[in-house]
């Protein structure tokens, strides 16, 4: 049987006597932990020896939560669970703007940073619950296996909730989503934060994914919520079969270059293995919606 390796999580807190409580029971749960007092300390560490994901005080002495919050996203994607003793909505979003993962407001049950904790940790590993495979829309492929987002060809990192949140967008592309089912679909039905949580995580979505000149991508769609305006593709691709595919249509691509250059763009030639080529293309379009509605 294979032993079940222990998540690594760094604690950030200046008070003595939180960071101890909240050290006793996720050792308790199984986790191994590490302590920083201040948020220079916790910059430091998390550097040396990455955690699995950072627990992270706001109200620090030396550098506050908010500026290692920044510095932190700005070099890593490792999930961050806030602890704040503000109790404002601008506060708590605040924090979720410069990319945390999920809040807790002090003060607060230590098993409910705990639960906090594992659901942020299994957003971050999708496969984990059992969701394998590839989420694939025209310019947006979703790994979910590996935890890879890539737009326009372009290869992005992103924290596990802007990943959900992705993802819960990208299995249903062009289907407007409200807040509510957007929480429930990316974070789950334990999760419980702000009605705008959503709305922190798309804004920094849209600075990653988005490029100027281009159709957006992520919608509000005023009254509702959001929508992906992908629609391309549809949702999910097994790993296998997405595989097949890529390489059916490369070679598809691969034939219809063969003809055009043995038959130096002579029409005549062309039309009849064209056409075969055109069958080939329009029976791959077929199937592709088939297999990823499976």
């Amino acid at each position: 049987m294979t032993p079940t390796i222990s998540r690594r999580i760094l604690i950030v807190e200046d008070e003595a006597k939180t960071a101890a409580t909240l050290r006793l029971y996720l050792e308790h749960g199984g986790f191994q932990v590490q302590v920083a007092s201040d948020g220079a300390a916790g910059l430091r560490a998390a550097r040396q020896a990455p955690p699995d994901l950072i627990v992270l005080d706001l109200m620090l002495p030396e550098i506050d939560g908010l500026a290692v919050c920044r510095a932190l996203r700005s070099e890593s994607d490792v999930p961050i669970l806030l602890l704040t003793a503000r109790t404002t909505e601008q506060d708590k979003l605040a924090g979720l703007v410069l990319g945390a993962d999920d809040y807790v407001t002090k003060p607060f049950s230590p098993r409910e940073v705990v639960a906090r904790i594992r659901a942020v940790l299994r957003r971050a590993r999708p496969a984990e619950q059992g969701k394998h495979g590839v989420l694939r829309t025209r310019r947006i492929l979703l790994d979910l296996d590996r935890h890879e987002a890539t737009v326009r060809g372009r290869e992005i990192a992103l924290p596990p909730a802007e990943f959900a949140l992705l993802a819960a967008l990208a299995g249903s592309p062009g289907r407007a989503f409200t807040r509510d089912e957007l929480v429930l679909r990316a974070f789950g039905p334990e999760y419980d934060g702000l009605d705008r949580t959503v709305d922190a995580h798309v804004m920094r979505l849209r600075r990653k994914i988005e490029e100027p000149g281009t159709p957006p991508l992520l919608v509000t769609v005023f009254g509702i919520g959001y929508k992906l305006a992908d629609d391309a593709l549809r949702a999910f691709v097994p790993r296998e079969q997405d595989e097949i595919l890529a390489r059916l249509h490369s070679y598809i691509v691969d034939q219809a270059m063969w003809i055009w250059v043995v038959h130096d763009l002579n029409p005549r030639a062309l039309s009849p293995k064209l056409s075969g080529f055109v069958q080939a293309q329009s029976w791959f379009q077929d199937i592709t919606p088939v297999v990823v509605e499976k």
